[in-house]
């Protein structure tokens, strides 16, 4: 692959001919969220509330294969190819695969055995946590599928394209939808499964797009070709993936914390607000695969240039990447405050979980462009293989949640609590930007040669 529009294009135009896709795709996977919320809220307020149980721990799969571990993948393979030593690209990407395999499967033995708990102890009971034990114990099915099709992602995204992986993620989209739906609702003539059915659908989906993109990989086709057979494994490279990779999990750990520490206080005041809650929360959610999308976009331009030793652009193509996703997500910050049921009336008439559902819209909204911000530096930030400030910002906006939070108490009204979350997504967009201005890119992130690779057969 020839890197110099990546190195060496305008920046702003590049950007945009690399997020353009991606943003799509993303747009794809919010169709994703939006349908599912629709189908499962005709399943009534007991499933949706199950799914507000459930849902921060798919999220959390997500965020640790694609955003962070597959961030440290991404990195890598860029940097390599950036300082023109693309062997040492097709071996990261084999230590790349070992990681992501081990971490799919460990993650589903664990949410195996630990679900149930971790549902009670974030308020579930009664007939919401026996929905939330098996709409979990279906979609557990999916999570070594999820960590594989990520990591493969990335592998791709890693050297620059971001067309194919738009497509997969745009496929496995249609995917989940249309499956989830008919054997959610029983449609088509197919058995009504209910929560069973909608993670199913999940499953089905990944498994299959995860199979697809390991024939594309394999294939001369790809970029970096993945070539199993030839390279030897050593700890230097996968280090060189985990140091950015496992440092980075803890953002997307710490943010969901955030939400279940939120959860935790809002299931106190009952059912309809925590089903309230769970509606407006998931567009948080939602919007982060938006800054994803240009995110991701930056990671292979910062990365290249890192590796060929352009600081400045590495720099310029951060900031820029951070302006265009702060500008997309205060316009969705602010239609939603204006007209909160614009989003929340999708998925419900009750009145009582409208009511909070606005609310969290008014007050959150507010803080989205911060949120764009924070997460689209982040993933400038392991371009650059220098995550610190970007997590220890996050880890900042669980401990301001955590402990404005905790003085609030779960008898405090729901819009106090709301408010929080909205403080905390400024807090961490301002405390990332700061931190990545201050950090070191570039001197202290060699990018040698790998000792004693075999060639590929």
């Amino acid at each position: 692959m020839n890197p110099s529009p990546l190195l060496q294009g305008p920046i702003l135009p590049t950007l945009l001919r690399l997020a353009v896709p991606n943003v799509f795709a993303m747009v794809a996977a919010t169709a994703v969220g939006i349908g599912e919320t629709l189908y499962v809220g005709l399943l009534g307020k007991t499933a949706l509330a199950a799914m507000a149980l459930v849902f921060p721990f798919v999220m959390l799969m997500q965020m640790f294969s694609s955003g962070a571990m597959g961030g440290g993948v991404s990195s890598a393979i860029s940097r390599a190819l950036g300082a023109g030593q693309p062997e040492r690209a097709r071996a990261l990407a084999v230590h790349a695969l070992c990681i992501g395999t081990g971490l799919g499967l460990f993650f589903a033995v664990f949410l195996w055995t630990a679900g149930p708990l971790l549902y009670r102890l974030l308020g579930g009971s009664g007939e919401v946590l026996v929905q939330a034990r098996l709409y979990g114990l279906w979609v557990i099915g999916a999570v070594p599928a999820i960590w594989l099709f990520n990591t493969l992602i990335s592998l791709v995204r890693g050297s620059g394209d971001m067309r194919v992986p738009s497509a997969a993620v745009l496929g496995v989209s249609l995917v989940q939808i249309a499956t989830g739906a008919t054997l959610g609702l029983g449609l088509a003539g197919a058995p009504r499964l209910g929560m069973a059915g909608v993670a199913l659908g999940q499953a089905i989906a990944y498994w299959l797009a995860a199979g697809v993109l390991w024939g594309y990989v394999r294939s001369r086709q790809a970029r970096v070709q993945l070539q199993l057979r030839g390279v030897a494994l050593q700890w230097p490279l996968f280090q060189d993936i985990l140091r950015v990779g496992a440092l980075a999990c803890l953002s997307p750990l710490v943010s969901v914390g955030t939400v279940l520490v939120m959860t935790s206080l809002v299931a106190a005041h009952g059912n309809e607000a925590l089903a309230g809650y769970g509606i407006g929360a998931r567009l948080e959610f939602l919007l982060v695969p938006i800054a994803f999308g240009v995110g991701v976009a930056a990671v292979p331009m910062v990365g290249m240039a890192v590796g060929a030793r352009d600081i400045v652009r590495a720099r310029r193509v951060a900031w820029t990447a951070g302006a265009v996703s702060a500008t997309l997500l205060g316009v969705i910050g602010l239609v939603v405050v204006l007209a909160p049921d614009a989003w929340a009336g999708w998925f419900t008439r009750d009145a009582g979980v409208l009511a909070h559902a606005r609310s969290y819209l008014r007050s959150a909204g507010a803080g989205f462009p911060f949120l764009g911000l924070g997460a689209t530096l982040y993933f400038a930030a392991q371009g650059a293989g220098n995550v610190t400030a970007p997590v220890a910002a996050a880890v900042f906006r669980f401990l301001f949640v955590l402990i404005a939070g905790s003085a609030l108490g779960a008898g405090a009204p729901t819009w106090m609590l709301f408010s929080v979350v909205g403080g905390a997504m400024v807090l961490y967009g301002l405390l990332t930007a700061l931190g990545v201005r201050l950090s070191q890119w570039g001197p202290r992130l060699p990018v040698p040669a790998a000792p004693g690779l075999s060639r590929p057969s």
